[in-house]
C-alpha cells in the first residue's frame, strides 16, 4: 500500500486502477478519508452537517466486494465502474435514505429522508461511497456559505475567507482533499462560484441534463445538480454517472448523453475552436488580478491552438435585477410547503393552524430566506406581476437571445468566473446587493439554461485561487470538459493544495 499521505492527492481513474490491482481496498480508501474528515484542522473549516462514517464503511465493504467480482471474472465494467469505492460528498439538499437532509436550515434540522435523490441513487449504484453531507448556504440562497443554520463553512485557502456558494461545503470538502469529489446544485453561480474561490473545477449542466428529483428545490427553472472535483476529467467521470432521463423530473431530458470520460473527447485537440471574449466580463468592476490570470489562461489557450474572438453580451449585467425576481418568485411557491404541519420543525406554541404557519416559519427560516420569500410574494401579487415578474421572464428570453447570437461567432464563451478572490467572512453580510453582484458573470448562464464551468487559473498575490469561467453551448458540455481537460494537461494550477492540506 502507497504512504497514506498520496491517497487524497489521487484522481478517480488513479483510484480505479489502483483498487482493481490491490494496492489498497475501497475500505482502506475509506478510512483514509474518515480520519482527514475527523481532524481537529477539518472541524474548523466546518464542511460537514453530518458525517456518515458507518453508512461509508458499509458502502466500502460493499465496494471491495463488487471489484474483487468484476476483477475475478474479468469484467471490469464501463466507465461508471470508475466510481466504485470512491469517497464523495453529497451537498445536504440531496435527499438522502436515511440520513439528515437539512438544507441547511433549522426548518428541516429533523427530517431524516425516506428516499435517495436521483442523483445519489446513481451514484449509489456506481458503487461510490458516501462519507458525508456538506454545509450549505440555507436553501441554497447565498454567495458565501454565511446564511447556513450550521454557520458558515470555510476557505482551506484562508480560514479567514468564505469558500463561495451555496455549495460551500462541498467545495471547502474537495479543496481540503477531504474527498474526492462532490455533488453541488447551481441555481445563480453555485457550483462554478465555490469552485472559483477554492481552486477547483465545478461544472453545472444544462438545464435538465441532471434529473432535480430529490434534489429540494430553491427555483425550479434554474436550478442544476453537477460537480465540484479536483479537475475536467474526474467531473467528467461524475457528470457522465448522474446525467440522463429521469421519468420523476419533468424537466428531464431525453436527449442521449454523450460519453463524456471517454479519453478521444477528453483529449482532443482544440485547434480551431473559437472563444468568444465578451467586452462586458472584463471591464469596470473585475479586480485587475482576477483580469490578469483569466487573460493568462486565455493565452494558454490560444497556444494550444484555439482561435480568441470579441462577441457581445449587451444584457449581461441585467441578468443580476432579472435573476433576483424571478428565483425568489420561485422560491416563495417552493418553500410554501415548509410549514411545520407534515415535516421539519414546528413551533412549540401556537394558537391556531394560521398562528403555526406564521410562528414556525418565522423561527424556521433565517434572515436571507425570509428576505426571499417576501420579494418573490411580493412580485407575483396582485398589481406587480405585470410589473416585476412579467418584465423579467421577458428580460430572461433576451438574455437567452444576446447568447444565441454570440454563439454564431463562437464554440464557447470565456471570462473571469467572480469578479475578485475569497473575500473575508462577514464582509459583505449587511450589504445584500454587494453579494449579489458576486454572481454577475454566472447567473445569467442559468437563465438561458445553458452548461457553465469554472477551472483553477492562478492566484492572487494574497494567495488565493482565480476561475477562468467557460460557457457552453446547449447541451455542450463536452467541449467545456474537452478545452477545460487540454489546459489542464499544460498547467498544474488544478493540483495545487491549500497550505496544511497536502
Amino acid at each position: 500500500m502507497p504512504a497514506a499521505t498520496a491517497l487524497h492527492q489521487k484522481s478517480i481513474a488513479a483510484h480505479a486502477r489502483s483498487l482493481r490491482k490491490g494496492e489498497y481496498s475501497c475500505v482502506e480508501l475509506t478510512r483514509h478519508f474518515l480520519a482527514r474528515i475527523e481532524s481537529t484542522a477539518a472541524a474548523e473549516l466546518n464542511a460537514f452537517i453530518t458525517v456518515t462514517a458507518d453508512l461509508a464503511l458499509e458502502q466500502a465493504h460493499e465496494a471491495d466486494r463488487r471489484i474483487k467480482a468484476a476483477t475475478g471474472n474479468g469484467n471490469g465494467g464501463g466507465d461508471d465502474s470508475l466510481l466504485t469505492g470512491i469517497p464523495l460528498v453529497h451537498k445536504d439538499l440531496f435527499c438522502t435514505r436515511g440520513v439528515l437532509t437539512s438544507c441547511g436550515s433549522k426548518i428541516l434540522q429533523n427530517f431524516i429522508s425516506p428516499y435517495d435523490a436521483t442523483v445519489v441513487s446513481r451514484l449509489k449504484r456506481c458503487g461510490a461511497v458516501m462519507l458525508a453531507k456538506s454545509n450549505m448556504d440555507e436553501f441554497a440562497m447565498g454567495s458565501s456559505n454565511e446564511t447556513s443554520y450550521y454557520g458558515p463553512a470555510r476557505n482551506p485557502w484562508d480560514t479567514a475567507t468564505v469558500p463561495g456558494g451555496s455549495s460551500g461545503g462541498s467545495a471547502a470538502a474537495v479543496a481540503a482533499r477531504l474527498a474526492s469529489v462532490a455533488t453541488g446544485t447551481d441555481t445563480g453561480g453555485s457550483i462554478r462560484q465555490p469552485a472559483a474561490l477554492c481552486g477547483l473545477t465545478g461544472i453545472k449542466p444544462s438545464y435538465g441534463r441532471v434529473s432535480r428529483h430529490g434534489m429540494i428545490a430553491f427555483a425550479s427553472s434554474l436550478d442544476q445538480g453537477g460537480v465540484l472535483s479536483r479537475c475536467a476529467e474526474d467531473a467528467a467521470i461524475v457528470l457522465h454517472a448522474i446525467s440522463g432521463f429521469d421519468p420523476r423530473d419533468a424537466t428531464s431530458l431525453q436527449d442521449e448523453v454523450p460519453p463524456y470520460a471517454d479519453p478521444a473527447l477528453l483529449d482532443a485537440p482544440i485547434a480551431g475552436k473559437t472563444i468568444g471574449l465578451p467586452s462586458e466580463f472584463f471591464g469596470d468592476g473585475v479586480d485587475d488580478e482576477v483580469a490578469a490570470r483569466v487573460e493568462e489562461a486565455v493565452a494558454q489557450l490560444r497556444a494550444l491552438g484555439a482561435k480568441t474572438t470579441p462577441v457581445e453580451l449587451p444584457l449581461s449585467a441585467a441578468g443580476i435585477p432579472c435573476y433576483y425576481v424571478i428565483a425568489p418568485a420561485e422560491a416563495s411557491s417552493n418553500l410554501a410547503r415548509f410549514d411545520g404541519v407534515r415535516y421539519g420543525h414546528r413551533a412549540a406554541e401556537y394558537d391556531d393552524l394560521t398562528d403555526l404557519y406564521a410562528k414556525t416559519r418565522a423561527e424556521g427560516f433565517g434572515a436571507e430566506v425570509k428576505r426571499r420569500i417576501m420579494i418573490g410574494a411580493y412580485v407575483l401579487s396582485s398589481g406587480y406581476y405585470d410589473a416585476y415578474y412579467l418584465k423579467a421572464q421577458k428580460l430572461r428570453r433576451m438574455i437567452a437571445d444576446d447568447f444565441a447570437r454570440a454563439f454564431e461567432k463562437c464554440d464557447l464563451i470565456a471570462g473571469p468566473t467572480t469578479p475578485a478572490t475569497a473575500f473575508a467572512l462577514g464582509e459583505k453580510n449587511d450589504d445584500p446587493v454587494a453579494m449579489y453582484l458576486n454572481d454577475i458573470f454566472t447567473n445569467a448562464v442559468n437563465l438561458a439554461g445553458l452548461p457553465g464551468m469554472s477551472i483553477p487559473a492562478g492566484f492572487d498575490r494574497r494567495g488565493l485561487p482565480v476561475g477562468l469561467h467557460l460557457i457552453g453551448r446547449y447541451l455542450d458540455e463536452a467541449t467545456l470538459l474537452n478545452v477545460a481537460h487540454r489546459y489542464q494537461q499544460e498547467t498544474d494550477w488544478h493540483l495545487q493544495t491549500p497550505p496544511g492540506w497536502e
